[in-house]
This record gives C-alpha cells, structure tokens and sequence, in this order.
C-alpha cells in the first residue's frame, strides 16, 4: 500500500483526542520518535521553496495541558502561503500518527517557551500520545458533527469526496472552506462568514483557517487520488484578508 492509500484509510480512523483519558498505559518509545522524525521528512508539501521543521518535545514543555504524551512542534519559513503548507504538511503527519496508534489533537492556542528552531519560526502543535486501543480511535467518521454537503460544497456532488472532505479537522471546528465544482473544475475558497469566529481571538481568526485550508487541501487531494481522479492544481497567494470568501486553489480533473 503506498504512503498516500495508507493515509486515506486513516481518514477514518482519525479523531481528535481532546482530552487524552482512558488511554491505557503505553508510551512513544523513543524510536517511535524517531521514526516520527524521518517520516515527516518524507511527506510532500504544498510549496517546496519553504523550508519546515518539528521538533518533539515532552508534555509539560509547553502550555497544552490535555494529558499528551509529548508535543509535536511545527516550524517553518515565514514565506507567502506558508500557514497552507504548514497544516498541508501537519495533516499528513496527523494521519500517519494515527497509523501508528498514536492519538492527536491539533492544538491552535498553545505556547512554547522555544519560539524559533533551527532558524525556524513556531507556527502551531499537535499533542500527541499512545493509545493502547484501535477501538478508542473513530468507530463511525459520519456520526461526527460537521457542517452539512450544502454548506460546503456548490455543484453536483462527487461521490466519495464530498461526502469525505468535510471531515477534515479544524481550529474550533470552525470548518473554513467552500468548494465550487463546475464542468471538471473545483474551486477552494477559504470561507469567513461574517461575525462569526467561534472562540477564537478575533486576530487569530486568519491565521488559524489559514492553516486549516492546508489541512482541507491534504483531505481533498487524498480522496481524488484514492478515487483515481488525475488533476492539475493551481494555487492562489492568500495574505489573510478579512473577506468571506477568498480563492486558494483550482482543480481541474481528468
């Protein structure tokens, strides 16, 4: 099975773990780490002029205090659409995780005491542990609340991509996406409705669905690969302006 079809099957096993509980007794052993490691290495990004890092680092290391094992630290190059890349990147190493039993949390509001790395700059962390038990994973991906078809996706539905990418994780579950699909072409916008931002601080609200839209590219990219679908994707700058909707990418499928 190659890297991207083993990812996809974790689509469905992934759930965040708000609060790590009940998880048994083992630990991330330390080739567990290193393994972690060498895998982020081989994922593809979104923009390859932009240069990214992790670091692992213990629990207590930083201000997430969920009951995590460690704390995988994502840094990266400050360079146009490099929050995309960032949570493009992360979402692979989120379903990876899974793939190994480990339980994740992307957790946006977090704080380190190690803002740069490697010249790096810190960008956001998921919290991460063993969990002993497959079972303690996601039973039924559709029982999850998410934002309806309707709400996301304009156009004929695809089957086993619309129905899939709306469970794409997100800061708040704010779910910031629209896509457009019309004559072979898919449109992504990141969405904003106006006046609404769940919990988040006001000006972190671009920030947060940047990284999100990262996130919702990787779902989407898996789901046209696991169906066969071939595309040529463009992608568009996004500075974070505060409009409800902006375009971040085309599809078009062959």
């Amino acid at each position: 099975m190659s890297i991207n079809n083993e990812l996809y099957e974790m689509i469905f096993k992934r759930k965040s773990f708000h609060i790590f509980r009940d998880i048994g007794d083992e630990y991330i052993s330390s080739q567990e780490i290193e393994n972690i490691k060498k895998t982020y290495q081989t994922f593809t990004p979104l923009y390859s002029d932009i240069r990214t890092e992790i670091k692992i680092v213990p629990a207590d290391a930083t201000t997430c205090k969920r009951g995590q094992q460690y704390c995988v630290l994502l840094y990266s190059e400050k360079k146009e659409n490099y929050l995309q890349n960032i949570g493009y990147l992360g979402e692979q190493l989120d379903l990876y995780l899974v793939s190994q039993n480990i339980g994740t949390l992307w957790f946006g509001i977090g704080k380190t005491d190690e803002p740069s790395f490697e010249g790096l700059d810190f960008v956001i962390m998921i919290a991460i542990s063993k969990i002993d038990n497959e079972k303690k994973f996601r039973k039924d991906m559709f029982k999850s609340k998410r934002k309806s078809v309707d709400e996301i996706w304009i156009g004929e539905p695809m089957e086993g991509i619309t129905d899939i990418i709306r469970f794409a994780p997100s800061a708040c579950n704010t779910q910031p996406w629209i896509v457009e699909y019309n004559k072979s072409v898919l449109k992504v916008y990141r969405y904003k409705k106006q006046g609404k931002r769940g919990i988040m601080p006001v000006d972190k609200v671009s920030y947060y669905n940047q990284i999100d839209i990262g996130i919702f590219l990787c779902f989407l990219e898996l789901c046209l690969e696991h169906k066969g679908i071939d595309f040529e994707c463009k992608r568009f700058s996004d500075v974070g302006a505060d409009e409800e909707k902006t375009l971040v990418a085309t599809y078009s499928l062959y």
